[in-house]
């Protein structure tokens, strides 16, 4: 299906710039633990079973090690262990064995990552070697393709955001596959497990390489602005084990309605190993619901809370996201069989979508009116879409800027099946969107497009920034509108004094009214005072935050403004680089979202969305493009 004669070379070649110099390996050992050290990887072991106390890495090669990442273990266990040091690692062997005794476990450290061979025998049968990650330190996530028990088969990628990339292999083991799981209630944990040699494969060999991968970019291979974009370019791609799709993280919801940015940044990423894409899991996870399954923003959604019944139709901008993602990973992957294969499935997603025309205006229209002061409390029924605090019904800007680009998508689709037809039909009805697209959200009032027009014809505008970015990044805006609109939105950014760039952008530059917000929690943005002022800057109502900052970005490199969007991207890429849009706070809410004081309001804790905005990159260089030609 996919072509690799030169894969390898590739991956070479996007990590050469990081690790240039050859780190220097050391290796101490003490009573209890050997430590190895180079400016690529930090990694201690116990000297009384096979097992990583501390693991961290630094795939630029600089030595720069992030806090601790591991936790013990309960599904970690030993017998009475002998470890023997040597000049490269350690050996284990169950104790009272001679050291000629083929040892169950060895590992060799190298300057740019190691390698753990595993020996089975009769005397000395051995256990599996567990990573277990602290989710509240680090939302590691191995990424590779599934198997049917949920284990990940090799080569894979172990992903440590803000450190870099393990690439897992085992040559010659072409069954060779990883334990993986996660929680998020209770006992929190990401749990990484090395299958142990066994009587019918007596050895079995991992190789674990230090590396970074992400896309060439022309023009910045030298330019430390860009280390985060390099060190993080994986971010968003955060594979959860238990729904076996990408995921909010590791450990959280999957959301149908962001699988467009994962497939985004899933084809613009090189080949993560010999034979593996990251499209291959975009694949997997749009086979999930191919297959029946559910996601948040769909009715009857159940992962590891109550089943979700604030959708009873899906969210607006579902069946966009759905269609731009298989349209990206057909694009990318060149998989006509599975196009053949589960067109007829891609379609009825997009009649489901075109059929949410209700009344034939060419837009598509939410099930609930977006009327102020219609929400019920107690969030009964969610609004339109990825904004979900926020009262999106009816004509949602954004989703209907999602659907012109899917239904491009679809086009193409079409085109490649040869279906004549479906090809018209698409084609018709993107020109029929966009021709509706401007007229009906602009606002002559503020001179920038509102977010929704409600059921009652009324306009709903909070100088929403990424409903205005979307749609000029996608050609919704006339040329000759697009810049007017963007000197009104940074000529409010500038009254306002949002200034934090480094924090990321807010979603509405002035606070969204009580009327038009649906959570009533201050918690989440809401409050009593009928302007929504009492809830400003908390979480969705002009909250700072990485997500969908690229909106803002792409409009502002599409239109020529490089200078105004520079000063917004490089202090953001600077946080990427220290890890500022993760963890936890010391109130208790974690860095995704933040006050423009910089006071943390978000819940997740890693919130992969915001890592999109790396995308802003290949913009400002023009490696991007954003959708077919009509």
């Amino acid at each position: 299906m996919h072509k690799f004669s030169i894969a390898m070379a590739v991956i070479a070649m996007f990590a050469s710039a990081a690790l240039s110099a050859e780190p220097q390996l050391k290796i101490t050992g003490g009573k209890d633990s050997l430590v190895a050290t180079s400016g690529c990887l930090e990694a201690e072991v116990s000297l009384t079973r096979p097992q990583f106390l501390r693991l961290l890495i630094d795939s630029l090669g600089r030595g720069r090690f992030r806090t601790g990442t591991l936790q013990p273990s309960v599904a970690a266990t030993s017998p009475p262990t002998a470890a023997r040091q040597t000049a490269t690692g350690v050996e284990y062997r169950r104790k009272g064995l001679a050291a000629t005794t083929p040892a169950r476990w060895t590992i060799d450290f190298g300057a740019k990552g190691l390698t753990l061979v595993s020996r089975w025998s009769e005397a000395d049968p051995p256990e599996p070697i567990v990573l277990e990650f602290n989710p509240k330190v680090s939302r590691a996530t191995l990424l590779g393709r599934l198997n049917a028990d949920g284990s990940v088969r090799l080569p894979a990628v172990l992903h440590l955001p803000s450190q870099g990339t393990i690439r897992i292999t085992a040559p010659g083991q072409e069954e060779a596959a990883l334990g993986y799981d996660a929680q998020r209630t209770g006992a929190d944990f990401i749990r990484v497990v090395l299958p142990p040699a066994a009587k019918a494969r007596p050895k079995l060999e991992y190789r674990w390489q230090v590396t970074t991968i992400s896309p060439q970019v022309s023009g910045i291979e030298n330019d430390p602005r860009f280390d985060g974009f390099r060190r993080n370019w994986l971010n968003i791609l955060q594979l959860n084990p238990r729904l076996r799709a990408l995921s909010n993280n590791t450990s959280s919801d999957t959301c149908a309605l962001c699988y467009y940015e994962y497939s985004d940044v899933a084809r613009n990423t090189p080949p993560l190993a010999d034979g593996f894409i990251a499209l291959d899991m975009i694949r997997q996870t749009l086979d999930r619901i191919l297959a029946g399954g559910k996601a948040y923003g769909m009715p009857d959604y159940v992962y590891d809370l109550p089943k979700n019944t604030q959708f009873p139709e899906p969210s607006l901008d579902t069946y966009p996201s759905l269609l731009i993602a298989a349209w990206n990973y057909v694009g990318g992957s060149n998989d006509k069989a599975w196009l053949e294969k589960n067109y007829s499935g891609v379609k009825q997603w997009a009649e489901k979508m075109l059929a949410e025309d209700h009344d034939g205006n060419g837009l598509i229209e939410y099930h609930v009116s977006g009327n102020s002061g219609s929400w019920a409390a107690g969030l009964p029924v969610r609004p339109a879409n990825w904004w979900d605090t926020i009262g999106y019904g009816h004509e949602d800007a954004y989703s209907n800027a999602l659907a012109y680009r899917a239904l491009r998508g679809m086009t193409a689709l079409a085109k490649q099946m040869g279906k004549a037809d479906d090809v018209v039909r698409y084609n018709a009805a993107a020109d029929k969107l966009r021709e509706a697209y401007f007229k009906n959200f602009y606002n002559p009032a503020t001179g920038v497009l509102a977010g929704w027009k409600s059921a009652d014809g009324k306009l709903h505008d909070y100088y929403f920034l990424p409903v205005n970015g979307i749609a000029i990044h996608y050609g919704l805006v006339p040329k000759d509108k697009a810049n007017a609109i963007m000197d009104k939105l940074l000529a409010k950014m500038k009254q306002v004094g949002y200034t934090r760039f480094d924090l990321g952008l807010p979603g509405n530059l002035i606070p969204v009214a009580k009327k038009d917000y649906v959570d009533c929690d201050r918690r989440f943005g809401g409050g009593n005072k009928e302007d929504g002022s009492d809830g400003f800057q908390i979480y969705e109502n002009g909250g700072a935050t990485a997500c969908h900052a690229f909106f803002t970005l792409a409009a502002l490199y599409d239109l020529g403004r490089r200078d105004e969007a520079d000063k917004i991207l490089f202090p953001m890429l600077d946080s990427f680089e220290k890890g500022s849009f993760e963890g936890m706070g010391a109130n208790g809410m974690s860095n995704d979202w933040k006050a423009w004081d910089g006071t943390p309001w978000g819940y997740e804790g890693f919130l992969t969305d915001g890592y999109y905005a790396m995308l802003a990159v290949l913009v400002r260089n023009g490696h991007l493009k954003a959708m077919p030609s009509p």
